[in-house]
């Protein structure tokens, strides 16, 4: 059996609340994660927007958010590694991205997880799980950068 989740955790020199804004406010995450989301988060809607990066500028952002419990947890369900605008993803079961923030003396421990790769077709797994993989260990460095730049 293949891996169902990736995992990274990361200890970020900022504040519980600072994390949480990075995460959460539509147009800091936007600008760490790459996306420039049309509206706020909201709990049941999706969130969406163009990827800013010049190599998937073709690709609109889509995710449900599913939870948010401040400064603690926030949670939304994608369809991973979803670049191809010619192909219909909707039949496909989404994965589950979830923040977890602990506070720890340095600042906030961010545990990143996204599982649910193992609904995916087989193909479609082969390519999303590595591609995430490397993703998310960007993505950190990202939102760490993020910070040090917008304390």
């Amino acid at each position: 059996m293949e891996p169902d989740r990736i995992e990274r955790i990361t200890d970020l020199a900022a504040p519980v609340s600072r994390v949480w804004r990075a995460i959460t406010d539509h147009s800091e995450f936007g600008a760490w994660f790459g996306v420039n989301l049309e509206g706020p988060f909201k709990v049941g809607e999706e969130a969406h927007g163009p990827i800013t990066n010049p190599d998937y500028q073709h690709v609109i952002w889509r995710a449900v958010i599913q939870a948010i419990d401040p400064e603690q947890y926030f949670a939304f369900t994608w369809h991973p590694y979803a670049i191809d605008p010619n192909f219909d993803y909707s039949e496909e079961i989404p994965t589950l991205v979830e923040f977890r923030l602990d506070p720890v003396p340095a600042g906030t421990r961010l545990t990143l997880t996204e599982s649910g790769f193992n609904d995916l077709p087989d193909d479609r797994r082969k390519e999303a799980f590595p591609n995430h993989e490397k993703g998310w260990t960007q993505q950190m460095k990202n939102i760490e950068a993020y910070l040090q730049k917008n304390p």
